[in-house]
């Protein structure tokens, strides 16, 4: 049971370290890499943005794989909790919100179409400066009060 909680709250708890990577490092000193996901420089189906991918996934397997050799300990919980929730970043943004495979293009689900906005506020900004909206799953309330309000 400690283990299913300790993979469910890392999960929660990269929402948080998702938003500040985002915010000080993808718009920061890496913004080398993550520029080319903004203005679209690049040609072609990958981006430079891509390779925090595995950035990302280095980490989660590390903790993973040490976590394995302690016998299944704590950090490979961890790990797995860190590898859902870019499962998770990966189906929902690149997937969903940037329509790299057309799913759910269509969609009528009010918390899908909130995360789809908030994004899109996001993308307005071509520069790293005046930043908005660097959540994931959990965007501003004024987005989803858009969706769930009645008509």
């Amino acid at each position: 049971m400690i283990n299913l909680i300790i993979v469910f709250s890392t999960f929660f708890l990269m929402e948080g370290a998702t938003w500040l990577i985002h915010k000080y490092v993808m718009h920061g000193f890496l913004w080398i890499l993550h520029r080319d996901h903004h203005d679209h420089s690049t040609e072609g189906h990958l981006e430079k943005n891509d390779y925090f991918f595995i950035i990302f996934a280095i980490p989660a397997i590390i903790l993973m794989y040490l976590g394995r050799q302690e016998g299944f300990n704590y950090l490979f919980y961890i790990g797995l909790g860190v590898t859902l929730y870019g499962m998770a970043y990966f189906f929902v943004h690149d997937i969903f919100i940037h329509q790299r495979i057309s799913f759910l293009s269509n969609t009528k689900n009010p918390y899908l179409l909130a995360i789809r906005r908030a994004h899109k506020q996001h993308h307005k900004h071509l520069g790293r400066e005046r930043g908005e909206c660097f959540g994931f799953l959990w965007v501003p309330v004024k987005y989803f009060k858009m969706y769930f309000k009645k008509n």
